[in-house]
């Protein structure tokens, strides 16, 4: 009867844990959930913003049209996504400094990166006004690059803007708080486009119209954010002389962050460029534009995720929970899985109609078609990869990041895809196999490191690194610093 006992008894507290972890599995879902889907509407509604200024370029003419393309690539490459890519390194320092609850490391971290970015903004403003040395010597149309220069000057006030709306939105985002950034999107995309209305159709002030309508538009957005922390009481401290040192575990963190986001940008503007060497580029520079608008669109919903599991890692470490932070990684790449294989079904599915969403030309769709289920098995692997710079970003690993980066994409994607597109003959399709052989192998590293990483020790480094901005030396922390001294910070 005693071992009957004992046996019911072990299998209760059996069911008992199975239960507990079950608990755990769906608390742990429902709050990348309510980060992630704000994070996404958020994406889709800055998406809407730039189909509505794409809108009022192409009612300009095809001239003004080509022009603002090229402004935007440009202004892409060279500004947006370095600024972006910048901002980033202050996540995993704001997440593990809420965790922690350590609200000085909090707004400190917010102000010296709206400061940092506000002086790369600098150069990259100089960078823009000298387009036209740039683009010139490369052949570039003179009447293009005339009114791309245009654009650009006209948009350097959204560039300074970006660099204050970057840090504020990631420092809501990492506190959890993500539907003020929501709403101020919506407010401001809903005012974009009265905004074109006004200085393109009525001023009639043309492409310089549409760069303004943006920038007004940014600058709309950042004032209800700003309003927002103002009335609601969140923490955010004045500026104060801390914040003109101790810069090191930002710019650790955000110059790889940086390396990071731009290696798998400029990888696309890229493929453009060998596009234009095919056989019939015309059709193949247009069905490039048409596919990398199509993986942008499912883009949205891993970077997400992304984003969401970077913050609740970086909670979950400041406030030394290593097992939550392991169970976080392991529900957001296991749906991560699931929305590769729903955007591989769809891009299957919808191949024979995708194309002519964008145009009439049978070349262009015949073309599309062939390459939309190459771009959804490239899914299979993104989706997984992003939601593994998530994790690797809230552990503040960007270094493991740009490394992986660089090796999958520059390494081995980009010879495969030179060497299919053009020394074998597979043409269009070849550059598409060269992605997928990237994906591949950026996401099997990606699951490698983070199958690796050991939770304790991560735990550990965070609370070390909120301990940057103290003066002091006491036991804890150098009980902290010899734990991780085979394991320095990124």
């Amino acid at each position: 009867m005693g071992s009957k006992a004992e046996g019911g008894e072990y299998t209760m507290m059996e069911a008992a844990e199975k239960e507990k972890q079950c608990w755990g599995i769906r608390r742990e879902v429902k709050a990348l959930m309510e980060l992630a889907f704000p994070i996404a509407f958020t994406a889709l509604i800055f998406y809407a913003r730039s189909m509505v200024s794409m809108l009022f370029l192409g009612h300009l003419g095809d001239l003004e049209l080509a022009a603002g393309s090229l402004g935007m690539a440009f202004a892409n490459i060279t500004g947006y996504s370095v600024l972006s890519g910048l901002a980033l390194g202050m996540e995993p320092l704001c997440s593990q400094a809420f965790g922690a609850k350590r609200m000085n490391v909090l707004s400190l971290t917010l102000h010296r990166c709206v400061m940092f970015l506000l002086l790369c903004s600098i150069p990259i403003s100089f960078l823009w006004l000298n387009i036209s040395n740039i683009l010139l010597p490369l052949h570039q149309d003179p009447n293009i690059t005339r009114m791309a220069h245009t654009y650009l000057i006209f948009s350097l006030p959204d560039l300074h803007t970006h660099s204050l709306l970057h840090p504020i939105s990631i420092y809501l985002s990492a506190q959890g708080v993500t539907h003020p950034v929501t709403l101020a999107s919506l407010a401001g995309t809903l005012l974009h486009f009265p905004f074109n209305y006004l200085l393109v159709t009525r001023l009639r002030l043309g492409l310089a119209g549409v760069a303004a309508a943006s920038a007004a538009s940014s600058l709309s957005i950042l004032l209800f954010l700003a309003t927002h922390v103002c009335l609601t009481g969140i923490h955010c401290a004045a500026p104060t002389r801390d914040c003109l040192s101790g810069w090191k575990p930002l710019l650790r963190l955000a110059a790889p962050s940086c390396v990071s986001v731009c290696l798998e940008w400029w990888w696309y503007e890229i493929m453009i460029v060998l596009c234009g060497l095919l056989v019939n580029p015309t059709s193949t520079v247009a069905s490039m534009g048409i596919l990398i608008q199509t993986t942008s669109f499912i883009y949205v919903f891993p970077s997400s995720l992304s984003f969401a599991v970077s913050t609740r890692i970086g909670n979950e470490l400041g406030a030394n929970q290593p097992y939550r932070a392991k169970l976080s990684t392991v529900v957001s790449v296991f749906l991560a899985v699931i929305i590769g294989f729903s955007a591989m079904l769809f891009a299957i599915g919808t191949r024979r109609s995708w194309g002519r969403m964008f145009t009439n030309d049978e070349n262009i769709i015949r073309i599309t078609s062939m390459a939309l289920p190459i771009l959804g098995i490239c899914e299979l692997g993104n989706c997984p990869q992003t939601v593994g710079c998530g994790v690797v970003r809230g552990t503040a690993r960007p270094n493991t990041a740009a490394n992986i980066n660089l090796s999958a994409f520059y390494l081995v994607g980009m010879p495969v895809a030179v060497g299919l597109g053009f020394w074998l003959d597979v043409g269009f399709c070849g550059l598409w196999l060269g992605l997928l052989s990237a994906q591949v192998c950026c996401a099997g590293l990606m699951l490698y490191v983070i199958g690796t990483t050991d939770w304790d020790v991560e735990a550990h480094r965070a609370q070390l690194l909120m301990w940057h901005d103290d003066g002091t030396m006491d036991e804890q922390k150098q009980t902290l610093t010899s734990i991780v001294t085979v394991t320095p910070l990124a």
